[in-house]
């Protein structure tokens, strides 16, 4: 992206615009980073929102990306008498892991993307297990909880590893369930963190593990010894550093699943909240259309401070069949004692340059000032004035017929009960009655679906038409086979 953002400076592109279908690991990339970066992959290289599919608005967008960060991860860990899921045993293992409180999906994917970013760096080993001196604990940083609560928990969780026979693990999730009544979440998920390398009284450590084949966390006890100044041990492990890369991935694909994905976001209440986050990252998926504006002409300010800048914006004298089309302003530099003349002369090419509709274009007089000789100076006509328009005539003798504005040849008209009045992208039939196309998925079929032979819109069939002979297919299957719908 780099040396095409290079690329797109040095030929002074005024705008890109790009179809963000980015994936990994099986996610999609433009959901994962608008809920982490608020933006997506592409607006790392200034991308923003260009046109969402079905009608999507840039509000709209931007109130989905809000509701979907913020989405807070109590409605998941939250279980009342049923039984722990997987999906909350990961949210309050990472919440566990984290130095600051992990309160919504943001939070947690990022963190997450961090350890990610973290194990890729290092390229830590299956078995590389980093253990680190823990630095004293300082009085009032466990300000919710006493000494004495903490060291009831950890004498339940060294019950419960006692009762251990020979050298088996026990899991994380197996230890966390067995004091379950013993503490609250918080607490316990605490405790667990700080369990490894712990010397108890009975003078055996806690070892902590990361399991080569299923990355869980595992404990167990082994024979150890007591200081001589009759402290146990102070010594860390990490969990962070525990699960690999592979295993991290593997979480952020379940969360994924679990938290971001609409098709696969499993019931949980209350209802409404989540029918709203479903809707919100529908709404992020369909938004796929980004675009990045250059302004080449910050550039050519500085390489030629001295000329006569001006934005010109072209009036045709003839209309087409579809009415009057306007290209966006060209920036036009002349020189400092450059002339109404040299004005049409520099517009005329820098339109037929561009544009092959206006490769026969001229450009006539200057819109505004009829009756100025064309000898006049520029600069002492329009002063400060910056953005100028020309008025002027298509030569030869199909003129515009043969063209339209960013649409080639096609003619066909949209009009989807979603609001869409335009090609978005995404896929489309026609209707047999009127002709009119609109989405797939707005006609209730499936994008997996084949379409029907025959279709007729709603409003055809509420006013009893019948179908014509095949008039209608599905836009992609008549843009592979060059028909027009």
């Amino acid at each position: 992206m780099d040396f095409w953002d290079r690329l797109c400076k040095n030929l002074g592109v005024r705008k890109v615009s790009v179809m963000d279908v980015s994936k990994k690991h099986g996610l999609e990339f433009r959901l994962l980073h608008a809920i982490t970066k608020g933006h997506p992959w592409y607006g790392e290289w200034g991308y923003e929102f260009g046109a969402g599919s079905f009608a999507l608005t840039l509000d709209a967008y931007k109130k989905a990306v809000e509701t979907l960060s913020t989405l807070p991860l109590s409605i998941f860990v939250s279980q009342g008498r049923k039984p722990r899921t997987h999906l909350q045993d990961l949210i309050s293992y990472y919440q566990s892991l984290s130095e600051r409180e992990l309160v919504n999906a943001r939070d947690l994917f990022c963190f997450l993307m961090s350890l990610i970013h973290d194990a890729h760096k290092s390229s830590p080993t299956k078995n590389d297990i980093i253990c680190k001196k823990r630095r004293s604990c300082t009085p009032g940083i466990l300000c919710a909880w006493t000494r004495n609560d903490i060291e009831r928990v950890e004498e339940a969780m060294f019950r419960v590893l006692r009762a251990v026979t020979g050298s088996n693990w026990v899991s994380w999730r197996a230890l966390r369930g067995a004091v379950c009544k013993v503490a609250p979440p918080e607490l316990l998920d605490y405790c667990l963190k700080e369990l490894g390398g712990k010397l108890t009284s009975y003078g055996v450590v806690v070892q902590v593990r990361c399991n080569p084949d299923s990355g869980a966390v595992e404990y167990r006890l082994d024979p150890g010894s007591i200081p001589s100044n009759g402290i146990a041990a102070c010594t860390d492990f990490n969990l962070s550093n525990c699960r690999s890369e592979q295993h991290l991935l593997q979480d952020l694909r379940f969360l994924y699943e679990a938290i971001l994905n609409p098709q696969t976001m499993p019931s949980y209440g209350p209802q409404a909240t989540r029918d709203l986050a479903v809707s919100s990252a529908a709404k992020l998926l369909d938004c796929k259309q980004f675009v990045k504006e250059y302004r080449p002409e910050k550039g050519l300010s500085i390489t030629n401070p001295f000329g006569v800048h001006l934005s010109c914006l072209v009036e045709l004298m003839e209309l087409s069949e579809e009415g009057d089309a306007k290209p966006p302003p060209e920036l036009i530099v002349l020189s400092p004692n450059a002339t109404i003349s040299d004005l049409k002369l520099e517009a005329s090419r820098a339109f037929q340059d561009v544009y092959l509709m206006f490769k026969r274009f001229k450009a006539e007089e200057l819109v505004g000032y009829a009756g100025v000789d064309e000898s006049t100076q520029l600069k002492l006509l329009l002063g400060s004035i910056e953005t100028v328009e020309v008025r002027g005539r298509c030569l030869g003798k199909n003129g515009l017929s043969r063209f339209r504005m960013e649409r080639g040849l096609e003619r066909w008209t949209v009009d989807c009960s979603c609001g869409a009045k335009d090609d978005d992208g995404e896929r489309m039939l026609a209707c047999d009655g009127c002709g009119v196309w609109q989405h797939t998925r707005c006609a209730e079929i499936p994008d997996s679906a084949a379409v029907p032979a025959r279709f007729i819109c709603w409003r055809c069939g509420s006013s009893g038409q019948m179908p014509t002979p095949a008039s209608g297919h599905c836009k992609d299957e008549t843009a592979e086979s060059g028909g027009v719908g």
